[in-house]
């Protein structure tokens, strides 16, 4: 009887608000979810300050919002295990992004809708600051289908109680609409058009051709798919975790249904085939209900991505409290599953980062929040000091496996730079061929993080400089090769291309060290790469920091600050 009432005051809430009541994540389906038994987690490698719950499987961060001044962030979580499987949203809440109070999973298999697992979505804040969630449900056919849910008590700022709608599913796979059912997940945040109706585009692909399948509805209940895709792109596959949001060069962000001269659209996708997701810039045109990349703006794997490293499942929210755009991401696993199973826990949240366009309008600059820097202490500064080819110092008086630095560097001899092959066009590969021990004019400087005394293990981050045909170019690497003597873990080295100029412009690196996680930003946030380490021997007391450079010529570190990091209180 309750529901009954929420869900006809929603009704009237809506018939008022628009005049007219006209309605309408990483997965593979397994028909026999696997219920692991819990364990008793492995510690060691656990972050001090990074999001994650206290032990089982977590992936996608789902539906953030700010809702009466709490951030509220949902998460797909198996409650029985530390593999995939039994996926519910899992639900903390926070005042400050940073520390984090875990209530009940606020949606689980319950409807014929969601029977078989309630999949990623999305928090739409409807008129009178309502949330209403859209996520995707497996029905008993594993089917993937589209629900609705709202907060059963309005009152309650921690929203511990969430009902889900008697019209589930709103949106489903049928013969007619030509829907793939095991391609059809992870509705976005919905925007509101002029014309008073709700948008909301969901994640799919036909044959190899990846689409944003856009629906229209005028009460949020009701939804008509239309005729075309918002956007779609051949050769990409399956678009997980679609996002779609406003930005300017402002570093206030805008709210999910602004649009208007001057501003900016991305749209954000999540590729099944390779594990990475790319973004473009773009226009949208509200008329058409199209969306269109800019020229430049490269729509497939290769194109700009948030992160260059281990991330995944992204998802931005417009936080109206400080007026910004904020993202989440899932940082995924370099155990094999055996080993992340018997450790009891697997996946971590990035750090939330603020988000916004660059000056140039072609790509996003990201920068951790700043409520991460009340965790700061033990304060290290360096002078200016120049960096010989072949020397590297050691950066104490920190704690050196729970850290945040950040270092620029100056280089005075550009023009000894190694000439840039027009043939390396790939910067990953380039980083693994030209890692953090060959030595270039150039490069490589930077850190060694997580790193033994003897260097038998360590973290690599680092830049190199080459000269192009018409102007310096940049390369930022993380170099996971020597992370960890154990042979089991994946080392993949990293690498971007950073838009910065050397001549004009200090080369900057901010990396936030948390035990088994390496998050930088290079450039001021003009490229981030994100990752996922086991060391055997630099652990805890035994992890060392070092400022380094392999290149033939001599860097000058403008500025280093560090600190260690106190522990945040999550879950």
């Amino acid at each position: 009887m309750a529901s009954a009432f929420v869900w006809q005051i929603y009704l009237l809430f809506l018939m008022l608000s628009h005049g007219v009541l006209e309605l309408e994540a990483s997965h593979i389906v397994y028909r026999n979810l696997q219920t692991l038994q819990p364990t008793s987690p492995n510690q060691t490698y656990r972050t001090s300050y990074h999001f994650q719950p206290p032990k089982n499987w977590m992936n996608d961060p789902n539906g953030p919002l700010i809702y009466k001044g709490i951030y509220h962030l949902f998460y797909q979580y198996n409650p029985y295990g530390a593999d995939w499987g039994n996926i519910v949203w899992a639900h903390s809440t926070s005042e400050d992004l940073v520390n984090w109070i875990p209530h009940e999973h606020a949606i689980y298999p319950s409807q014929q809708s969601d029977i078989n697992g309630c999949w990623s979505g999305s928090t739409t804040i409807l008129p009178g600051d309502k949330p209403a969630i859209l996520y995707t449900g497996i029905d008993p056919q594993n089917q993937q289908i589209q629900n609705l849910a709202v907060p059963k008590n309005l009152s309650d700022p921690y929203l511990t109680e969430w009902d889900k709608s008697p019209n589930n599913p709103l949106m489903a796979p049928t013969t007619i609409n030509k829907i793939n059912a095991s391609s059809f997940r992870d509705p976005t945040t919905s925007w509101l058009d002029p014309d008073g109706r709700w948008r909301v585009i969901i994640g799919s692909k036909r044959n190899h051709r990846g689409l944003a399948i856009l629906y229209r509805s005028k009460d949020f209940i009701h939804w008509t798919k239309a005729q075309h895709p918002l956007h779609s792109a051949n050769g990409t596959g399956m678009w997980e975790c679609p996002d779609f949001y406003p930005v300017s060069t402002s570093r206030s962000g805008l709210d999910t249904s602004v649009i208007g001269l001057g501003i900016k659209h991305v749209l954000k996708v999540s590729l099944d085939d390779t594990k990475h997701e790319y973004y473009t810039i773009g226009t949208y045109d509200h008329i058409k209900d199209i969306y269109i990349p800019d020229n430049g703006s490269i729509d497939n794997d290769s194109g700009l991505r948030y992160d260059y490293g281990k991330f995944y499942a992204s998802k931005t929210f417009y936080d109206g409290l400080k007026n910004r755009r904020i993202l989440w991401g899932w940082i995924n696993e370099s155990l094999p599953q055996p080993e992340y199973v018997k450790q009891g826990w697997s996946g971590v949240q990035a750090i939330p980062r603020h988000l916004w366009l660059d000056k140039s309008r072609q790509q996003l600059v990201q920068w951790p929040i700043v409520e991460i820097e009340t965790l700061r202490t033990n304060r290290v500064d360096w002078p200016s000091t120049v960096l010989k080819g072949g020397s590297m110092l050691e950066v104490s008086g920190i704690t050196a496996a729970q850290a945040d630095i950040e270092i620029s560097f100056e280089v005075p001899e550009l023009e000894k730079a190694d000439e840039l092959d027009q043939s390396w066009t790939n910067p990953q590969t380039l980083c693994s061929q030209k890692n953090a021990s060959i030595k270039g004019e150039l490069g490589p400087f930077g850190l060694m993080v997580l790193a033994s005394k003897e260097l038998q293990e360590y973290t690599a981050v680092f830049f190199r400089i080459f000269k192009g045909q018409d102007r310096y170019v940049v390369l930022m690497c993380s170099d996971q090769s020597r992370s960890s003597l154990n042979q089991k873990t994946d080392k993949t080295t990293y690498g971007s291309f950073i838009e910065v100029d050397p001549i004009h412009e200090p080369l900057s690196l901010r990396s936030l060290i948390d035990h088994s996680i390496v998050e930088s930003f290079g450039g001021e946030g003009k490229a981030c790469i994100t990752a996922r380490v086991y060391p055997t021997m630099a652990i805890g007391d035994e992890a060392h920091l070092y400022a380094f450079n392999t290149g033939m010529e001599s860097v000058q570190i403008s500025k280093l600050s560090a600190w260690s990091m106190k522990r945040a209180q999550i879950n």
